[in-house]
C-alpha cells in the first residue's frame, strides 16, 4: 500500500498555482493576491468620534459633576466648518463623525445627563471626568499614505475586503480561481425523481463533491452523471480535461469488472494507481490529461469525501495560491473509539490510518472533546452528515475514554 503523505505529495505535486487575474474586490472572496495593496489615503481621513456622546474640552470636566452649555450637533459625514466648542461648551456627536474645532475629548452618552429633552438648548453633565484625547479616534490611525495593507499571497477574507475598499481599491489582482469539474460515473446511479428500481442508487456524490469544490472557493463545474459506457465516460473526462483546472471523478477506480474510469484514464493520460493506507477510501488514481490534473475518487459515499478532504481539497488549495486547507487539533475522546485490541491482519500489522467520524465540541473553556458520530461503514454516508471530525486512528488500533486523539476537522 502507498503511505499517505506519499500519496497526499503526489496528488499535490500534479497542480501549481494557476495564472492571476484582476477581479472587482467584491468578487474576491477567498482568492489570493498577487500583489500588494498599498494605501493611498488616511484612514480615518479625520479625526472622529469613537462613540455617540459628548464632544467637550477635556479642561471643562477635570472633575466629576462639570455642567456645560450645549451650543450644537455633529452628525456623522457632515461636517459643519463654522461649529466651535468653547470654555463650558459640549456638542452633541455621533459615533464617526468629525471632530468640531475647540473639541479634545469625547464622553460617551451612558455616562451624562441632560437637563431636558432639547439637545440644541441644554445643559448636560458629566459623571466622571473626561481625559484629553478620550474617545477620539486619530486621522491615519488605522491606516498611512504608502503603508502595505494586505501584502501579495494574502487570501482575502471579509476583513481583508474591507480593509481594501477602505483605502480605496475597486479591484485587486489575484490567483484566479480555479474552475474544477465533477464526473459521478455507474450505471447503478439515478438522477431522475422517481422510485429506485432493485439495485439503483441515487445519484449522492456528485452533488456533495460539487458543494465541496464550491466550499473551498472554486468554480464547480458539473460534468454530470455518465453510465458505464466507454465513449462516453472517455468524452466526458476529455471535455473536463479541456475545459477545468481539475477533474474528480467518483466511482470506477476499484478492481472490479466494470471499473472503466481507471481503464480509460490509463489510456488517455499519464495515471498512477495506488491503494493508499488509509480506511476508508484505499482506492485512489491520480494523474494527468494532457496537462490537467485528474483525481479519481471511491465511488463508496464515505470515501468519496473522505478521499476529496484529503487529497483534492489541498490539490484545489494549491492550484488557488493557498496553504494545506485541514484544520488539526487535539480532543478528548469521551467515550474512547471501537478497534482492535492489536492490529493485526491475517497475521500482519494493519499499516492503514483509519479515520472515524466523529463529533467535536468545545466547552466554556476551551477544551475539545469528540464522541463517535455512529455508524462507520463506508457507505454509511447519514453519520458522516453528522460529523465535523475525523479521528485518526493509527493501524485502527482502539483508543481508550479519556485519551486524546488528532482531529481532522471537516470543512
Amino acid at each position: 500500500m502507498t503511505p499517505l503523505d506519499e500519496a497526499r505529495s503526489f496528488v499535490v505535486g500534479l497542480g501549481s498555482k494557476l495564472g492571476s487575474v484582476e477581479v472587482p474586490v467584491a468578487e474576491a472572496d477567498g482568492l489570493v493576491l498577487v500583489e500588494d495593496v498599498v494605501a493611498s489615503e488616511l484612514v480615518p481621513g479625520d479625526d472622529n468620534a469613537a462613540m455617540d456622546g459628548w464632544g467637550l474640552r477635556s479642561a471643562d470636566a477635570t472633575e466629576p459633576g462639570a455642567t456645560l452649555r450645549v451650543v450644537g450637533r455633529q452628525m456623522a459625514g457632515v461636517a459643519d466648518p463654522g461649529l466651535t466648542v468653547g470654555p463650558g461648551e459640549a456638542v452633541r456627536i455621533m459615533t464617526g463623525a468629525p471632530i468640531p474645532a475647540g473639541v479634545d475629548a469625547v464622553e460617551m452618552v451612558e455616562r451624562t445627563s441632560v437637563s431636558d429633552g432639547n439637545d440644541r438648548n441644554e445643559a448636560v453633565t458629566f459623571e466622571l471626568s473626561v481625559p484629553v484625547g478620550q474617545f477620539i479616534r486619530r486621522a491615519g490611525e488605522d491606516v498611512s499614505p504608502g503603508q502595505r495593507v494586505l501584502p501579495a499571497g494574502t487570501r482575502l477574507t471579509p476583513a481583508a475586503i474591507g480593509v481594501a475598499v477602505s483605502v480605496g481599491r475597486r479591484r485587486v489582482t489575484v490567483v484566479r480561481r480555479p474552475r474544477v469539474g465533477v464526473v459521478s460515473t455507474g450505471d447503478e446511479l439515478v438522477t431522475e425523481d422517481r422510485p429506485l428500481r432493485t439495485g439503483e442508487l441515487r445519484d449522492s456524490n456528485r452533488p456533495g463533491l460539487l458543494a465541496a469544490v464550491a466550499r473551498m472557493g472554486a468554480e464547480a463545474v458539473d460534468l454530470g452523471r455518465v453510465p458505464d459506457d466507454e465513449a462516453l465516460i472517455e468524452a466526458a473526462l476529455l471535455r473536463g480535461a479541456e475545459d477545468c483546472d481539475l477533474v474528480l471523478s467518483s466511482g470506477g477506480v476499484s478492481m472490479g469488472d466494470a471499473d472503466l474510469v481507471k481503464v480509460i484514464l490509463a489510456r488517455l493520460g499519464d495515471m498512477r494507481w495506488m491503494q493508499v493506507a488509509i480506511k476508508p477510501a484505499k482506492p485512489l488514481a491520480a494523474g494527468t490529461v494532457g496537462s490537467t490534473p485528474v483525481v479519481g475518487l471511491p465511488g463508496n459515499p464515505v470515501s468519496s469525501h473522505v478521499s476529496f478532504m484529503l487529497f483534492a481539497a489541498p490539490l484545489i488549495a494549491r492550484l488557488a495560491g493557498r496553504n494545506d486547507p485541514i484544520l488539526r487539533l487535539r480532543a478528548t475522546l469521551v467515550d474512547g473509539l471501537a478497534g482492535r485490541p492489536a492490529a493485526e491482519v491475517n497475521g500482519r500489522v494493519d499499516e492503514r490510518t483509519h479515520f472515524t467520524r466523529v463529533l467535536v465540541e468545545s466547552d466554556d473553556e476551551g477544551v475539545w472533546t469528540a464522541r463517535s458520530a455512529g455508524g462507520q461503514g463506508s457507505h454509511q454516508l447519514s453519520t458522516m452528515a453528522l460529523a465535523n471530525g475525523l479521528a485518526t486512528q493509527p493501524g485502527g488500533v482502539a483508543i481508550e475514554p479519556g485519551a486524546e486523539a488528532t482531529i481532522l476537522m471537516l470543512p
